[in-house]
């Protein structure tokens, strides 16, 4: 079942190290574009030098990077961010594969919704870890860090290089893994560890963040005959929004065709008014706008402001008064595995022979990562990582151990399988 090379290597997997190294970084509260970001990438690139890793620690410019015509956006502010990869130092001529995740995480929310601190991880059962950041995506760091301790530890010569890509402000836009890549870290495939719960994600869709400003006039409250609520003047423009979602969820891809909603386009925030008794005049919404599989993002884009400018003119007050959209934040395009290429059938044969049962099956996700970005620039990717993302983002956010293991040894396979062996 497994060369000899593998066998060696997989024995050396260290399941305990895999629990305490996902204590030890659920513990670093690395939200996006905080300082514990750079913390975080501190702390990781030490661990990579430890396992005789050819590191680059570097510290991004990031007037540079916004200033990029190619920039995806970011919602975070900063003052820094730090780019982080690591090299395996005996390749010779062979292929590069990258194993990528990103070290922030969203914010906790309410705290008064989690058992304890979001940031003291806590173990339920054994095995069950509990923290913000544990599967999305803490648990894929760990699974990259405990495959190359195999790896080094049964003593391993490789044909080609294993690189690392730890990457800062993922959650908004995917700066750290543009700047990875503007600064020339490239390789011949990538395993992005993002939770797939089992599954192998070869393509994902893009999520545009827009600001919608609707106009009111503004009357004191006792009269409001004499203005128009901004409130009032979004509401056939929410209508229309829904009817667009509709429209674009029709006939989605077969690998997205699982999902009630594949391509969701939702509003998150509404803010209008300045005071209790008076007529706003004017409403700020924002929110995010799915992009289909292999759709332009212009594409996508156009198509919402032609239904926003088509409800507009249909409408009395916003026909004269028409509501703005802006483009802001995260701009995920679509990204997707080439059919045929062999990193999914490699990654799908190293799963069924460490699991000893069936190949995983494979499907899209329903949200923007920076699959996208390595499949622009030319590198084919995949997602395949420990966890579930419906738990990720919540109070209820989790991995086992045991299945952050089983991927480290499943990326130990896949790494010797693609790299070659000397």
């Amino acid at each position: 079942m497994f060369a000899d090379a593998e066998a060696a290597a997989l024995a050396c997997l260290d399941e305990a190290a895999v629990g305490r190294m996902l204590l030890e970084l659920i513990s670093v509260p690395s939200v996006t574009g905080s300082p514990a970001e750079s913390e975080i990438q501190h702390l990781l690139a030490g661990w990579l030098e430890r396992l005789g890793l050819d590191v680059d620690l570097w510290s991004m410019d990031l007037a540079a990077l916004l200033a990029d015509p190619g920039f995806p956006g970011a919602e975070a502010a900063r003052e820094e961010a730090w780019g982080l990869v690591g090299y395996t130092a005996d390749g010779g001529d062979g292929p590069t594969l990258i194993l990528q995740g990103h070290v922030d995480v969203v914010p906790p929310g309410d705290p008064a919704a989690w058992d304890g601190d979001p940031f003291v991880p806590r173990v339920v059962g054994g095995d069950l870890v509990h923290g913000r950041g544990a599967c999305d995506m803490k648990a894929g760091l760990v699974a990259h860090l405990a495959a190359l301790a195999a790896i080094r530890a049964a003593g391993v010569r490789l044909r080609g290089q294993v690189a690392v890509h730890f990457v800062v402000g993922e959650e908004d836009g995917g700066l750290g893994a543009f700047g990875t890549l503007r600064r020339g870290h490239t390789g011949d495939a990538c395993v992005i560890t993002e939770p797939t719960a089992g599954t192998l994600v070869t393509a994902n869709a893009g999520a545009l963040t827009f600001r919608l400003t609707v106009p009111g006039r503004a009357a004191h409250a006792s009269s409001r005959d004499a203005g128009v609520s901004a409130i009032d003047a979004y509401l056939p423009l929410h209508r229309a929004l829904g009817e667009l979602e509709a429209a674009r969820n029709r006939d989605p891809s077969p690998l997205m065709a699982e999902y009630p909603i594949p391509y969701a386009l939702c509003v998150g925030t509404l803010r209008a008014g300045d005071w209790a008794s008076s007529v706003p005049d004017l409403l700020v919404a924002q929110g995010r706008l799915g992009v289909r599989i292999g759709e332009e993002p212009d594409a996508a884009r156009d198509e919402l402001e032609r239904w926003v400018a088509k409800a507009c003119a249909a409408d009395p007050w916003l026909r004269e008064h028409p509501a703005q959209v802006e483009w802001t934040g995260g701009q995920f395009a679509s990204g997707r595995l080439a059919e045929g290429h062999p990193l999914r059938r490699t990654v799908a044969d190293a799963c069924a022979a460490v699991d000893g049962g069936s190949r995983p099956r494979e499907r899209g996700a329903p949200y923007g990562s920076d699959l996208r970005l390595y499949t622009a620039a030319g590198i084919p990717a995949l997602q395949y990582g420990p966890g579930d993302v419906r738990v990720a983002h919540s109070p209820r956010e989790c991995v086992s151990v045991r299945e952050v293991a089983g991927v480290a040894r499943a990326l130990v396979v896949t790494a010797l399988r693609t790299v070659g062996v000397k």
